[in-house]
């Protein structure tokens, strides 16, 4: 797939543990193109969550190698791979990974800051106000909901205008009618700003709004 952003090829992942050597990953092969999206799905302790850091590059593959806009990943170093993720990919977590001394607004100026934005505060405070938080830039993690939580953790991820946006379960914390909302506002962002978004869940109903499904079952792709 020569046009692709993301291409995983020929992944696998082993580790040591007593009792030997466990495949957690085996020959995962898949690529996306720009402005798709897929929903990474299995069983817990499938994988799922490994794959995704592979294709951050936070984790490092047994074999195989993985392309972000061309780019393999691991010919970098550790440094270089930092820099590809800052300058190309969002992320959502389900446990929001907000730094909890800084306000909503300086959480979401943060990633602008470390690309040396002159405007980092003004871009901040727009994307805040798209996820509905105008009137809580001043507020710290500690007295927001887990909603807001994780409507500031969007605006994070959205604000630099990644190329990628990985998610992991990221409505895994919250109730059913406060995910719906963020879910909606996640696909809705992603729309906007023609990102190609890879999300791992265990909600059927949220996969199957994806573009695709990406199946792992005991660390193997399955149809």
């Amino acid at each position: 797939m020569p046009d692709s952003i993301i291409a995983v090829e020929h992944v696998s992942k082993r580790v040591q543990d007593p009792s030997g050597e466990l495949t957690i990953l085996d020959d995962i092969d898949f690529a996306l193109a720009a402005q798709e999206s897929a929903a990474i799905v299995g069983a817990s302790g499938s994988g799922k969550s490994t794959l995704l850091a592979i294709i951050a590059g936070l984790d490092t593959p047994s074999e195989g190698r993985v392309r972000l806009a061309g780019t393999d990943l691991f010919s970098l170093d550790e440094d270089a791979r930092a820099a590809v993720r800052a300058q190309s990919v969002g992320f959502v977590f389900q446990s929001f990974q907000l730094m909890s001394n800084l306000t909503a607004l300086e959480n979401v100026m943060l990633p602008l800051e470390l690309q040396g934005r002159a405007d980092a505060k003004a871009q901040a405070t727009e994307m805040l106000s798209r996820v509905g938080l105008a009137q809580r830039l001043g507020h710290y993690p500690r007295v927001l909901s887990g909603g807001e939580q994780q409507r500031v953790a969007l605006a994070r991820a959205f604000v630099v205008r990644p190329a990628v946006l990985l998610a992991d379960e990221p409505t895994g914390s919250l109730d059913f009618a406060t995910g719906e909302t963020v879910i909606q506002l996640m696909f809705e962002l992603n729309r906007e700003q023609g990102t190609t978004l890879v999300m791992v869940t265990h909600d059927r109903s949220i996969a199957a709004r994806c573009d695709r499904q990406v199946k792992i079952e005991a660390g193997r792709l399955t149809r």
